[in-house]
């Protein structure tokens, strides 16, 4: 049993590595003709990510046929971690853990206002070094310029980093049992990559205003998404609908009113700009709900969240760039430009302590708070922006502030009453 399981395992990595050779051939060879093609770029990353999705789904389905892997020794326990559900094992101590996390409004009130700062203060210092390393020209001692392209490489830092936290948090933490198949994981990793591959890539055949005003609608996507991923399709509140649509308008008019005029008209928007900004919007909701369906299936903390996510997220890209030879000209330009490279670390502990309460909050408050919270951090760093570099704004940029304000106070009171409501409920019944 041992040496079948081992020798398929040896098989299906051997096929594995023999492609990414194959491949990274292939890759140097029409690079030069078709570089700057979207569409060639993304094949490009979609073909190095099966080449850990397609040898996992054939001993996914190898382990279908075999039920019993108890005597497979080391191989055997990674492939049941990978594959094999354990929820129903473990109904029990799920029941009391989900029991045993009780709060009161008032306590969630404050949490929710940690979460909010947290997310706010460190996407926002995010956001500053990842534009300052996208837009600077790096000079070395030797007087020599060059810029860095490759975000995908810029991913792989935040993800390494971020596993490397989570890893060790669970091991200093003590944590519930861990029930999730590894491969679940998989799929909002997927997402998360794509999401930010096409976020970066839109920027080169859309308008910077398009995608910011773009992401200010992200909540009605989320909303959208959320019906389609949960296996019990979710219903939301009128109030919650029509705080969407508040918040999605306002940052439309503030973000309309701070934009400089000259930006509109710098690009023209292109339909391969706007297939990238769907793809977007499509990956991103997605992310966030299915990690939302995790926590509210399986009960897994933010921790094993975090870590779940962030591994598939490094095994795709580092394959991606080994593959495409990103790791060997990225780790030249760290060596040649050494100020680069401390801005690529200051970019991951960011990138890391965003992670935590990103995950936190959606296993908290679930994806559409989580929305709402990024959403308004689209329209604070606008204003951040106005402040330092002393932009005006305008009467219009005003009144999307006041809405966005009112629309969030608006879900806040609405949540709270209906705990509150909730709450006598049960009294009463008591």
């Amino acid at each position: 049993m041992t040496r079948s399981i081992t020798t398929v395992v040896a098989t299906l990595a051997a096929l594995s590595i023999g492609f990414t050779y194959l491949f990274n051939k292939l890759v140097t060879s029409l690079e030069d003709s078709y570089h700057e093609a979207w569409l060639f770029r993304i094949v490009l990353n979609l073909l190095g990510y099966a080449t850990i999705v397609l040898p996992g789904y054939i001993l996914y389905r190898y382990v279908y046929t075999r039920h019993d892997f108890a005597d497979a020794g080391c191989i055997g326990y990674v492939i049941t971690a990978c594959f094999k559900d354990n929820t129903k094992s473990y109904a029990e101590e799920k029941e009391q853990l989900a029991g045993s996390v009780k709060s009161s409004v008032k306590q969630d009130a404050l949490l929710l206002l940690f979460c909010t700062a947290g997310l706010q203060g460190s996407y926002l210092t995010w956001g500053v070094l990842q534009e300052k390393i996208m837009t600077q020209t790096y000079t070395n001692i030797m007087l020599e310029e060059g810029k860095f392209r490759d975000s995908q490489f810029l991913v792989f830092v935040n993800r390494i980093l971020a596993l490397v936290v989570s890893g060790l948090s669970l091991l200093i933490i003590n944590q519930p049992r861990h029930t999730v198949p590894l491969y679940k994981y998989g799929f909002c990793s997927f997402t998360n990559i794509m999401s930010s591959w096409c976020q970066y890539e839109a920027l080169k055949y859309i308008s910077f205003p398009a995608q910011v005003l773009a992401k200010s609608c992200k909540i009605l996507a989320v909303m959208f998404m959320g019906k389609l991923v949960s296996a019990k399709p979710k219903s939301y509140e009128y109030f919650e609908y029509i705080s969407a649509l508040v918040i999605s308008l306002g940052m439309l008019l503030f973000m309309l009113s701070s934009l400089d005029t000259s930006d509109k008209v710098g690009k023209t928007t292109t339909l391969s700009g706007v297939i990238l900004l769907a793809l977007y919007l499509s990956c991103d909701s997605f992310t966030s709900n299915w990690q939302g369906v995790l926590f509210e299936s399986y009960k897994v903390t933010s921790l094993q969240m975090m870590f779940g996510t962030n591994l598939f997220s490094c095994l795709f890209t580092a394959v991606s760039l080994l593959q495409q030879g990103g790791f060997y000209q990225s780790l030249h330009f760290m060596l040649q430009f050494p100020s680069f490279t401390l801005d690529c670390i200051l970019l991951s502990i960011s990138s890391a302590a965003g992670q935590l309460f990103v995950f936190f909050t959606i296993y908290k408050f679930g994806a559409i708070v989580f929305t709402i919270i990024m959403t308004v951090r689209q329209g604070l760093a606008i204003l951040l922006s106005c402040i330092i570099y002393a932009h005006p704004i305008s009467l219009l940029g005003i009144l999307g502030i006041l809405m966005v304000l009112m629309a969030v106070l608006l879900q806040a009171y609405c949540k709270l009453r209906k705990a509150s409501l909730k709450k006598k409920l049960n009294q009463a019944e008591v």
